[in-house]
């Protein structure tokens, strides 16, 4: 993906896992990448690997708590102040339904017997973080005329599966939200587009594949990713891409149209 050479984008969640991977992707590919997570450590480790593969200055790691508006706007002023404009933003940070102080099955359970506090920052995280930082870059894409806002969601059995509140709920509003946004950037040369990985990831390496239960390989929406932060997919807002389906033996373009799937929410026919 030669168009993203020495393009800005934001990962959230870049210390692991999902976003890890995809922020050491969009370096790979030549962008630079500003590294946002709460945790410190694992974002510097992030940001070493990439300094030690590609120099220094092709990352910054900027602590964030995405659920707070102040470090929202930093995260996206330290951007513009380090590399000179923002391109791509990635949603990635989420609250999983798992953690300290759950049961073993997490907070997979029947809506009423759920950890309220745990619901609460799932929307605050999954939700309402994905909007501040989306908040935050529009001003400064719309000003320049092109940007990429890419969401990352879940399939959408997840969204409806039994005791999968609140992660499914959240997930389900952030579609919601991407085709809204999309909608609103229309004619701003800003794209909103959903991306998801298309099963269960193995995001840290402890998830071998069986039969029983496979695991997709962390880098399963690399490839996607970076067709969607690029020039490559102008024209394409608002659309749900799945990793999973995205073949490496044809052109991007036509591994993009397989890719793509039905929103999980279709906007209604214009009334006239």
């Amino acid at each position: 993906m030669s168009e993203l050479k020495d393009e800005v984008a934001i990962v959230t969640g870049a210390s692991v896992g999902l976003g890890r991977s995809m922020a050491l992707a969009l370096a790979d590919a030549g962008t630079r990448v500003v590294l946002a997570s709460p945790q410190t450590s694992l974002l510097q480790e992030v940001a070493d690997i990439i300094a030690a593969k590609h120099g220094r200055g092709r990352a910054l790691a900027v602590t964030t708590d995405i659920t707070d508006r102040a470090q929202c706007d930093a995260c996206v002023r330290q951007t513009i102040e380090a590399f000179g404009h923002v391109g791509i933003l990635v949603n990635n940070a989420r609250r999983e339904q798992r953690g300290p102080g759950l049961p073993s099955n997490g907070n997979n359970m029947a809506f009423w017997d759920s950890n309220p506090d745990v619901w609460i920052q799932a929307l605050n995280v999954n939700v309402g973080g994905s909007f501040l930082m989306a908040r935050a870059v529009a001003p400064h894409m719309i000003a320049r005329g092109w940007g990429r806002i890419i969401n990352i969601s879940t399939s959408l059995d997840t969204m409806q599966r039994k005791n999968n509140s609140p992660y499914g709920v959240t997930k389900a509003a952030l579609d919601a939200a991407s085709l809204i946004w999309a909608a609103d950037l229309e004619g701003t040369g800003v794209t909103v587009n959903i991306l998801l990985p298309g099963g269960m990831v193995d995001t840290d390496g402890t998830r071998p594949s069986t039969p029983q239960r496979p695991t997709l390989p962390v880098e399963v929406m690399n490839q996607s990713l970076l067709w969607l932060a690029s020039p490559a997919s102008q024209g394409h807002t608002g659309e749900r891409y799945v990793g999973r389906n995205w073949r490496l033996d044809v052109p991007p373009d036509q591994a993009a149209a397989g890719a793509l799937e039905l929103p999980a929410l279709r906007p209604p026919p214009l009334r006239t």
